[in-house]
């Protein structure tokens, strides 16, 4: 027997996979359902240092919901499909550096180390995965934004001061 999702258990799952990306696109849907915390981390550069902390932390804890509802729902450990892990998470990566004031192929930069760091997993970022359920799936992801803020900042530093 089919089980039948609330309305609430779709609108998760839609939330949980890019905004519903992660479901239609047939390869790297991680990554194209992450394009969504493009704008997230436009927004959140733009409140003051002390805003972005918070923000980022209360993002990090709304995606648990989610991840672990869309897990559920797909019945598959950390599905490639959820990518609220990333999109939610991406404003990390960027905490404190001015995206506004930058060129646009410096978020591209930043979002491309961001799915490089995602993808090869440093330490503890692989081993955290295997936490149950949607605080697995958001570890991670919160362990490889905050290498990936360390490296955008250098690259920060390097080529815009």
């Amino acid at each position: 027997m089919k089980e039948q999702w609330s309305w609430f258990d779709k609108f998760c799952l839609f939330v949980a996979t890019g905004l519903g990306i992660g479901l239609v696109v047939p390869f790297a849907p991680g990554t194209f359902g992450s394009a969504a915390g493009v704008a997230l981390a436009y927004a959140t550069t733009r409140l003051p240092l002390w805003a972005q902390l918070p923000a980022c932390l209360g993002l990090t804890l709304l995606a648990i919901p989610f991840c672990d509802v869309a897990e559920r729902m797909l019945g598959i450990k950390d599905d490639g499909r959820i990518a609220a892990d990333e999109w939610m998470l991406y404003p990390i990566a960027v905490i404190g550096l001015p995206l506004a004031a930058l060129p646009g192929w410096a978020m591209a930069v930043f979002f491309v180390v961001v799915r490089a760091v995602d993808i090869l997993k440093p330490w503890p970022c692989r081993s955290l995965q295997a936490i149950p359920g949607g605080r697995g799936i958001v570890v991670d992801d919160f362990f490889a934004n905050l290498y990936s803020l360390a490296i955008n900042w250098a690259i920060y530093l390097f080529l815009f001061t």
